[in-house]
């Protein structure tokens, strides 16, 4: 089964087209770069680093803590606009993705990347500096690996790019984590785990329903290559490993028995609908729709409770000592 769509090329950002040319005055507005840092995929990062962060063991200054999360924020919106400067002829024929500011041309290729370079050395540095080098080095490694490895490489050649890529989105914990402690231990590992695992079933269920357009785009989503089949399956799976990952936690007693109600009960939806896109008559759509939009509150309710039981009054009590 061919993945490319009829006329598409994969060439790459926007940057040699003409109508994108530099020396043309930017049409660009504050809204326009917000946009570019992706805020609502930003909103997610922040939150799991603050939850790394909160679960941490030992003390941390209210100005350090506020250092650490406003750069691995500004990190996360550099990945945001370098994904955005890279992809934009992909983009462009994605009904989802076309009205970005750089495939509309309100932002030009050039001053995407400028400014997701920017923003890259800005929140490493500062990170490296005023917190400790080891959360500066997993951001910086976070950023090449969702700008370059994921981005650049895996989105364009394998139908594995969300299993591999969704590493980038699994470090904020990590980074959290070691922003506080200076080092990593088994439970920001598992928190990474935890991400990883859910990333798969969560873009899965997006691209069942929205096959077409990566298919138009040329991107070798796993249903446009595999066929829809084969993906429920691979959701089903990904989703058989996500929900012990969810409760580990508690299991291990990294977390209490409210964690381990909410992670059991709101695993066992998880899977519930895993097998309703499974069995669902093509094209799978309403049941891969449902998982999609639970899965975003899966993973917020697992983090949430385990900031509020395990992590939010140790937090105040760092903070304010």
């Amino acid at each position: 089964m061919s993945f490319v769509g009829e006329g598409t090329k994969l060439s790459g950002p926007l940057a040699a087209r003409s109508d994108f040319d530099l020396a043309e005055p930017s049409l660009a507005t504050v809204s326009d770069y917000i946009a570019l840092l992706k805020p609502r995929v930003m909103s997610l990062v922040v939150f799991t680093a603050l939850v790394g962060l909160a679960v941490a063991p030992g003390h941390m200054h209210p100005i350090t803590a506020f250092t650490a999360l406003l750069c691995i924020a500004v990190g996360a919106g550099a990945s945001g606009a370098l994904n955005m400067w890279y992809d934009a002829d992909i983009d462009a024929v994605m009904t989802r993705t076309s009205r970005r500011p750089v495939p509309m041309g309100r932002v030009k290729p050039g001053e995407a990347l400028a400014f997701g370079l920017t923003l890259s050395g800005f929140s490493v540095v500062t990170l490296g500096l005023l917190v400790n080098w080891l959360a500066g080095a997993l951001l910086a490694f976070t950023i090449f690996f969702y700008a370059v490895v994921y981005t650049m490489w895996l989105k364009r050649s394998t139908a594995q790019n969300i299993v591999i890529g969704g590493a980038a989105g699994a470090f904020p914990p990590m980074i959290g984590w070691a922003a506080v402690t200076g080092s990593l231990a088994v439970e920001p590992v598992l928190l990474f785990l935890i991400i990883f695992f859910w990333t798969p079933p969560h873009f899965w269920a997006l691209s069942l329903y929205r096959m077409q357009d990566y298919a138009r785009a040329g991107v070798p989503m796993l249903p446009v290559v595999a066929g829809e089949v084969s993906t429920r399956w691979q959701i089903l799976l990904y989703t058989l490993l996500l929900v012990p990952l969810g409760v580990a936690p508690w299991a291990l007693g990294f977390a209490g028995l409210l964690y381990g109600t909410v992670a059991c009960v709101t695993g066992a939806i998880m899977l519930l609908l895993a097998v309703q896109v499974l069995f669902e008559r093509a094209p799978a759509e309403r049941a891969s729709r449902n998982l999609f939009a639970f899965s975003i509150l899966y993973l917020f309710l697992l983090f949430a409770v385990l900031l509020v039981e395990r992590g939010w009054g140790g937090l105040l009590a760092r903070l304010t000592t």
